[in-house]
């Protein structure tokens, strides 16, 4: 959702930067930023205050940056061809797409972001297809890049299938969009295809290294053998919970979400 739905990443620079700026500190840089998207709040603090250093307390920041994020988060606006993308999908029936939201945002802050939006562009996600930061089926320390987060948004939508009597969802079947790079490691190693939609200082971050982010490569999952249930491109078995390969074709790099390639995915609009 933040810096791929709607412009809060910029908004939480904005507040970042003037906390940092109060303590003479630099402007968050990119390099930095970059490991903080997508990560749930705890893991995205850590790595923040250990660049930050900032002398005060982790608590005093926090009290700082949330006056601010609720001065600026209810001024939110969808990014360019999200409104457009969203309602297509919604209405498309050659196939039927079924959309749920994951978001790293937890339940505060998802209201603050999104309430004023409600009825011009969250409609498309019912409450029960929604899977924020702080839900409770994602065990403590599986946020993204684990692929919990979109396993569990997945099983919502096919929750409701089978009190339809309708064919389940298969993880193959699924496209995350994402804007972050933990984010496209959590829908790789969930077994899906990704369109990474990045912010063009993120994407500056990793130039020439493109295809690794596609590939989900570029994270710090340390587990092995995780008990997910992963195929490849070709239906045959590989390591369970193992992100993609280079150049496997699940992954493509969009500048923005304006004139999505329906086609290239089999969808008619």
């Amino acid at each position: 959702m933040d810096g791929l739905l709607i412009d809060s990443e910029d908004l939480y620079t904005i507040c970042t930067n003037e906390v940092l700026r109060e303590y003479g500190k630099p402007d968050l840089p990119w390099h930095i930023k970059a490991q903080l998207q997508g990560r749930p709040g705890p893991e995205a603090g850590r790595i923040f205050n250990e660049w930050a250093q900032l002398p005060i307390s982790r608590e005093e920041f926090y009290t700082k940056t949330r006056a601010l994020q609720e001065k600026h988060f209810p001024s939110t606006q969808p990014l360019p061809g999200v409104p457009a993308l969203l309602s297509h999908l919604a209405s498309t029936t050659s196939p039927k797409i079924h959309l749920a939201l994951a978001t790293s945002s937890m339940a505060a802050n998802f209201a603050l972001k999104t309430s004023h939006l409600e009825s011009t562009l969250f409609q498309h996600f019912p409450p029960a297809h929604r899977v924020l930061g702080d839900d409770p089926r994602i065990g403590a320390g599986r946020g993204k890049p684990a692929p919990d987060i979109y396993l569990v948004a997945l099983e919502t939508i096919n929750a409701r299938l089978r009190e339809e009597g309708g064919t389940e969802v298969q993880p193959q079947e699924c496209l995350v969009f994402e804007d972050s790079v933990p984010g496209v490691e959590a829908g790789r190693r969930a077994g899906m295809q990704v369109v990474w939609c990045p912010h063009e200082g993120l994407l500056g971050e990793y130039t020439g290294r493109e295809g690794e982010v596609l590939a989900g490569l570029t994270g710090e999952l340390k587990e092995k053998n995780e008990e997910i249930g992963v195929v490849t491109p070709e239906g045959g078995e590989r390591r369970k919970g193992a992100p993609g390969s280079v150049g496997d074709g699940w992954g493509r790099l969009v500048s923005s979400l304006e004139g999505f390639p329906y086609g290239g995915y089999g969808i008619r609009v």
